[in-house]
């Protein structure tokens, strides 16, 4: 399986441009001095209905959904991990509580694992906007938020790590503004003449492009720093024919596409006012779940294929035999899918959408991936027991950062 990795990132450098293959060669020639680093992503489901019940649930051990969430994370071992979907508390506090009670404990045989680096930070998610987002004629609920949510903080974000986080040189663009991306492909709608009208002109000079927000955490490894850009874009559904929700994904997918294009993020500004994108030749991960699959599901057309195609961006092409297994097992509209399941990476109802590849990490040159995978172990393996711990699935890249 090694070999298929290796095999597929050559495969991904040439079709990058001769221009770029001399710098993968020389990250090559310096594999045997350099440790491979697991970069991660696990939409780890750890959102709970009420305000402060997650933090309830992790200051003790016992919880069985964080318990395997954590025995997941000791199976993979990554060094560099970004959660989705974990409740947002000020000063850590959820966050120290699920590293000393469920990842510094082992888990069903697991070995503990110890992330000395942390970073979260509000979201928009639940953040009230005073505005009736939904036109449904009232103000208020977790329709008319920044970003869905019942409270502040509800399916936020959390990046754990081995290495140093610059937190000091993090930016957050939680503020930045739909309508000041662009070409932003602002909702229509569909009963009025006029065109990209779903929000009023004073809901438009407050709505956010971030449903969670995006972060670029600067951490160092060893004498390299290496930009792990994270984001949660907005499931592309649960709206009406104007497609709000559809249409916000796939911007929230273009913010990184037009952050590492020199140039192409001018007008980006992050939430301490500094404009501009990545800073050129900068090394870089991007992770989530981009709710994206890149040719099947709900998502508008192109919208994940922005980032695999993006400016230096390589995709390693994590999958699994689980995956294809689940697939054949579980039918449903699945059978009708284009795409090969063994890069699928969430297990959505087998009516609509189906299994999916939404998850991904992709690092750019001269980050050289040597192995790759998605944690869907097949049903006859002992860790199929964790196949439940959350509809989405671990994806896990291996680099050699030089």
């Amino acid at each position: 399986m090694r070999r298929r990795r290796i095999a597929i990132a050559v495969v991904a450098l040439s079709t990058m441009g001769a221009s770029l293959l001399p710098a993968a060669q020389a990250a090559s020639g310096q594999r045997e001095a350099v440790s491979p680093v697991r970069f991660a992503t696990f939409n780890a489901s750890l959102n709970r209905a009420e305000p402060g019940q997650l933090l309830s649930e992790l200051s003790t051990p016992g919880n069985e959904q964080a318990s395997k969430v954590a025995e997941v994370v000791q199976r993979n071992k990554p060094d560099v991990l970004l959660l989705n979907e974990f409740d947002y508390y000020p000063d850590d506090a959820a966050v120290n509580a699920f590293r000393a009670n469920y990842l510094e404990r082992g888990q069903r045989g697991a070995a503990p694992i110890d992330y000395p680096f942390a970073y979260t930070a509000p979201v928009n998610t639940g953040e009230p906007s005073g505005h009736d987002l939904n036109n449904d004629g009232e103000i208020g609920g977790p329709d008319d938020a920044y970003g869905f949510g019942d409270f502040p903080g509800q399916y936020g974000m959390v990046v754990l790590s081995k290495y140093p986080i610059n937190a000091d040189a993090a930016r957050s663009f939680t503020k930045f503004r739909w309508q000041d991306m662009p070409g932003a492909l602002l909702p229509d709608d569909p009963s009025t003449p006029e065109p990209n009208d779903w929000y009023s002109p004073d809901e438009l000079a407050d709505v956010r492009l971030s449903s969670k927000s995006h972060w670029d955490l600067p951490i160092h490894i060893g004498r390299r720093v290496v930009h792990f850009l994270a984001a949660h874009p907005t499931p592309p559904t649960f709206d009406g024919p104007e497609d709000r929700n559809g249409k916000r994904n796939h911007d929230e997918i273009r913010f990184w596409a037009d952050y590492v294009r020199p140039g192409a993020g001018d007008y980006l500004y992050d939430d301490a006012g500094n404009r501009g994108g990545l800073p050129r030749g900068a090394r870089f991960v991007v992770a989530g779940d981009q709710n994206s699959d890149p040719v099947d599901g709900d998502s508008v057309p192109g919208a994940a294929r922005q980032l695999l195609r993006a400016h230096r961006v390589l995709d390693p092409l994590p999958g699994s035999a689980g995956g294809v297994e689940a697939s054949r097992l579980q039918g449903g509209v699945n059978g009708e899918h284009r795409g090969d399941p063994y890069f699928d990476t969430a297990d959505f109802p087998d009516e609509e959408p189906g299994n999916l590849r939404v998850d991904y990490v992709l690092p750019s040159l001269p980050l050289l991936p040597v192995s790759s995978g998605v944690f869907w172990p097949e049903v006859d393996d002992e860790l199929a027991r964790l196949n439940d711990t959350s509809d989405h699935h671990l994806v896990w890249v291996d680099l050699l950062v030089s």
